[in-house]
């Protein structure tokens, strides 16, 4: 990673920056942290598929933060689009999706440290990716993964210089390891969806070919008695019976190929 001068990044392991470990800036109400903490709970049993979104949301209200997010390495992302925002809160709510390179990134040398880091940023950083957004004047950010994503959640000022202190690093310790729970669940949520519409797919896939079948023998019968040249048979009676199950049959083709395909 280069320089602050260069990136406009200055990320500190916590673990070594004595001046946030001096701050005392205020003391959290615990009862408002519980109503929190239980708010994320019930969102993780009874709304899996918004857990992180309203995982940001509680970090900006019980951090008193201007702005929260939650990014994750892509999957076989390029060095132009690395990071993906999953989800944001406060200010940066407008940075939803977006997508980060792999350097300059205070997402990288977190996830490269493996702990807390403060963090602030400056115009050449936003002048680098060629953004425009407000300046992060103080900041804590903390990895999480899950078996198989590696990520990070983060809580910003946009003008307080010391905005949060030791009570918020830990506080946002307990918010990472949701954050890794609710990314789990709801990539598994995802793919019992899958699943789900797999199975019914097979079902609907099976229904139809036995449907196939009586048409095709429709149309076999008539073709035996075209061939047999069988005198009592009508041709014009056995052309439109032929043409009639050609288009049930076309029919039910079409609605097998509408299906998907996993």
């Amino acid at each position: 990673m280069n320089s602050v001068e260069e990136t406009g990044l200055e990320v500190v392991d916590l673990r070594i920056d004595s001046a946030f470990a001096a701050r005392n800036l205020h003391t959290r109400d615990i009862g408002m942290q519980m109503t929190g903490l239980q708010r994320l709970s019930r969102a993780m049993v009874e709304n899996p598929d918004t857990i992180l979104q309203e995982l940001v949301k509680t970090a900006v209200d019980l951090c008193g933060a201007d702005s929260a997010g939650i990014s994750i390495e892509t999957d076989n992302g390029n060095d132009q689009e690395f990071y993906h925002w999953i989800a944001t809160a406060g200010a940066y709510s407008g940075f939803l999706n977006a997508i980060l390179p792999r350097e300059p990134s205070a997402c990288g040398l977190c996830l490269e440290r493996g702990h807390a880091q403060h963090f602030t940023v400056t115009k050449k950083f936003f002048d680098i990716l060629g953004v425009e957004a407000p300046l992060v004047t103080d900041g804590i950010l903390l990895p999480w993964k899950t078996e198989d994503t590696r990520g990070t959640i983060f809580v910003m000022a946009h003008g307080r210089t010391e905005a949060f202190d030791d009570n918020d690093a830990r506080l946002m310790t307990m918010l990472a390891d949701f954050a890794a729970m609710g990314y789990r669940q709801q990539k598994q949520q995802a793919q019992l969806i899958v699943q789900a519409r797999a199975a019914a797919a097979a079902q609907m896939a099976n229904h139809l070919a036995h449907e196939i079948n009586n048409p095709l023998q429709s149309m076999t019968n008539a073709a035996f008695l075209v061939a047999r040249g069988d005198p009592g048979s009508n041709p014009k009676a056995l052309g439109q019976a032929l043409s009639n199950d050609i288009e049930r049959l076309s029919g039910i083709v079409r609605e097998l190929l509408s299906l998907p395909l996993e």
